[in-house]
């Protein structure tokens, strides 16, 4: 039973972690990852797709929950006006199975 336990705990534990939970600061210094959104869907790095709510945040995949308060997000980025300021270029795509990483070299911005 304590072998369950201690399972249990590591599985939702990695859970959380990987959750793209999100939080959009206001200055650049405060900001893990830089980001600029793309005008087209074939210049982006990632493709996000806004969920409504906290639980439906993916592992890395593109599914992002803006939240309320830094301390709720796993990471924070900042929205940059220009392509090459930024870290990560995404595009907003419609529906979350259009979601997901064009380019795979950029991922470990968003562990």
């Amino acid at each position: 039973m304590k072998k369950i336990g201690i399972l249990l705990t590591l599985l939702v534990s990695s859970c959380v972690m990987w959750a793209q939970k999100v939080y959009t600061v206001d200055y650049d210094y405060q900001a893990d990852v830089k980001v600029y959104v793309v005008q087209y869907e074939y210049q982006a790095d990632l493709k996000v797709y806004k969920v409504k709510y906290d639980y439906q945040a993916g592992k890395n995949d593109g599914k992002w929950f803006f939240t309320d308060y830094s301390y709720q997000a796993d990471k924070k980025i900042y929205f940059t006006k220009y392509d090459y300021q930024a870290d990560l270029k995404i595009y907003f795509v419609d529906y979350d199975y259009q979601a997901g990483w064009r380019e795979n070299s950029k991922q470990q911005l968003m562990w």
